[in-house]
């Protein structure tokens, strides 16, 4: 009888999934939103099996999602239905919402990369060409409204600003490519967990932002990339190059993010309304000195437990 519920469980789920996808490849606008939910059913059947029915219900969504959109499909099927798997098993676990998250936006990076990878050895598209021929196609466009207009010395200027955005393009591309995994993976859970629940998962409340605390050897790496950067001073458009800038890249905006969390306990500590610390995260990606302040915080935040010092003297 319990098999019985489990199959009938696990095809309502397929169903449901079959009937995402559909949408998701199909219905041009719709479909943008709807992709977000396609880890849900993989999420609550993960949550409430063991591993071999897991994988059996992994094995026939892949059947289905190849009959339904092809090489497509299964493509947006094994992203999706991976990370539904990952997070679906890890709530069974009882893991908490930061390590899931972390799980989830390392297994939607490794989907990426290896969907940009087919794509570009099968399918021959290649975004980040497009882009930079898009990028292109502009500055010549630029240019012969610029000799329209009897402005032809600023024509240098506009091609050396393209020629510097394209090298920043290219060289934190591996950058980009991890705040979207993780950007993807946070909303996907916003959408998805309310879902679940409903399903009968349990899932972990995140704690308050302000007591956030990310690892201190975060410190050490960003310490250590900076170091180096300085030490070997590696040439532009070399691998040493990009690895240093994209980590340094990534370090900051975790160092910046522990930072505001800081601001928040602090302004919290002292009964500060919300509102303030609000305009303080707008002022940080508009002003590069508060965006420096801030980070200094993190660092002192991360590097010498600012936090606990503080609450003693409370």
């Amino acid at each position: 009888m319990k098999d019985v519920r489990k199959l009938t469980e696990g095809a309502i789920l397929l169903a449901a999934f079959a009937a995402l996808l559909l949408v998701t490849m199909y219905v041009p606008i719709v479909g943008a939103i709807v992709n977000l939910v396609l880890p849900a059913p993989f999420m609550i059947f993960a949550y409430k099996n063991k591993l071999n029915l897991i994988a059996a219900f992994v094995l026939a969504a892949i059947f289905i999602s190849f009959i339904a959109g092809s090489l497509m499909g299964l493509g947006i099927m094994l992203i999706y239905g991976t990370l539904g798997v990952v997070i679906g098993y890890l709530l069974q676990k009882g893991k908490s919402r930061a390590f899931i998250l972390i799980a989830g936006s390392l297994t939607m990076m490794a989907g990426l990369v290896i969907m940009y990878a087919v794509t570009v050895a099968f399918m021959k598209v290649d975004i980040i060409h497009e882009l930079t021929v898009a990028l292109n196609e502009s500055v010549k466009n630029s240019e012969e409204m610029l000799k329209a207009m009897g402005r032809e010395d600023q024509i240098a200027k506009i091609k050396e600003q393209n020629s510097l955005m394209l090298k920043q393009i290219v060289t934190l591309a591996p950058s980009a490519l991890i705040f979207a995994a993780i950007v993807l993976t946070f909303i996907t859970q916003w959408i998805c967990f309310p879902i679940a629940k409903r399903f009968g998962v349990n899932v972990q409340p995140w704690g308050h932002f302000r007591n956030l605390a990310l690892p201190k050897s975060l410190l050490w790496y960003y310490l250590i990339a900076l170091g180096a950067m300085l030490l070997f001073h590696p040439q532009e458009g070399t691998y040493i190059y990009s690895v240093l800038i994209n980590a340094r890249s990534v370090l900051e905006t975790f160092i910046l993010l522990q930072g505001v969390a800081l601001l928040f306990f602090l302004f919290h500590q002292k009964s500060v309304a919300k509102g303030l610390g609000v305009f303080v995260v707008i002022l940080t990606f508009m002003i590069p000195l508060v965006r420096y302040i801030i980070m200094l915080l993190g660092i002192t935040d991360l590097g010498f437990n600012f936090r606990k010092q503080f609450e003693k003297k409370e």
